[in-house]
This record gives C-alpha cells, sequence and structure tokens, in this order.
C-alpha cells in the first residue's frame, strides 16, 4: 500500500484543526451544551428557516436517532422549537427558539475573537485563498 504524502499531510492537518477548534468551541459553550447541540443552533440560525428532524440528520450526516436525541435535549433547554406538520401528522419540524439563538450567540461571541486573532495572525488574504480549497475539499467529502 503506497500513501501519498501530500494527502497524508492534509487530512493531519485537517484532523488536527478539527480537534483544536472543537476543544475551543467546547470550553467556549454554556454549561450544559455539546458540539452537536451549538452545531444545530448554528445552522439552523444561519439558514434561517424550519427543518425537518431527518433534513437535519442528513445534512449532519448522523443518524435520525442521534438527530432525535440532539432536538430533545435543545427542545427541553428551550433552545428549539419542535411543531408538528400540518400537512403530514409523522413529521415535525425544528426551528431555533429566542433562547437558542441566544445562545449561540453567547456560545459563539466567547470564542471569536480567538478565531479573529488567528485570522490576523495567517492573513486575512491568505485565509481568502485557502477558503475555496477547504469548501472544494468538503464538498468533494460529502459526495461520498
Amino acid at each position: 500500500m503506497s500513501t501519498d504524502p501530500l494527502a497524508a499531510s492534509l487530512f493531519a492537518e485537517v484532523f488536527m484543526v478539527d480537534q483544536l477548534a472543537r476543544n475551543l468551541v467546547s470550553r467556549a459553550l454554556p454549561k450544559g451544551m455539546e458540539i452537536s447541540h451549538f452545531s444545530v443552533l448554528n445552522h439552523l440560525a444561519h439558514i434561517g428557516e424550519e427543518r425537518t428532524p431527518a433534513q437535519l440528520a442528513a445534512t449532519f450526516h448522523v443518524t435520525r436517532g442521534a438527530m432525535t436525541n440532539t432536538l430533545s435535549k435543545l427542545e427541553w433547554a428551550g433552545h428549539v422549537h419542535i411543531r408538528p406538520d400540518w400537512d403530514d401528522a409523522r413529521r415535525k419540524f425544528v426551528s431555533i427558539s429566542p433562547a437558542g439563538r441566544q445562545a449561540r450567540d453567547a456560545a459563539f461571541a466567547s470564542f471569536m475573537p480567538v478565531i479573529a486573532d488567528v485570522v490576523r495572525a495567517i492573513g486575512p488574504d491568505r485565509v481568502r485563498t485557502t477558503l475555496p480549497v477547504l469548501r472544494e475539499l468538503r464538498q468533494r467529502l460529502d459526495a461520498n
């Protein structure tokens, strides 16, 4: 088996960045909130529309059961609203609540200064040139 050194280096760096970013975010989250909770809140805040649990599970590449568990915890905390689909009683719709948006914004505000400092240190122009490569990498991995 041959290993492509460039591919190996790329993935080693991506995995390490992921680990360090998750650690940074975890420390910034409100007590009891997990990264999966923040990720769902951030996604709902970003898209600004309701989603079904199945759509969210597909977006995050997790099982419906795992998403149901995450949504149950978020609903219990008051961070999301879950309502029935009035046209199909088997489906539900999920939206971020004002409390969920506030929790997401507070977490975001606590770690964004560190991320902004890193971007400034690397240089905004270098970061801008890196983003298209990272997006394409994500898209190609998502297609698999």
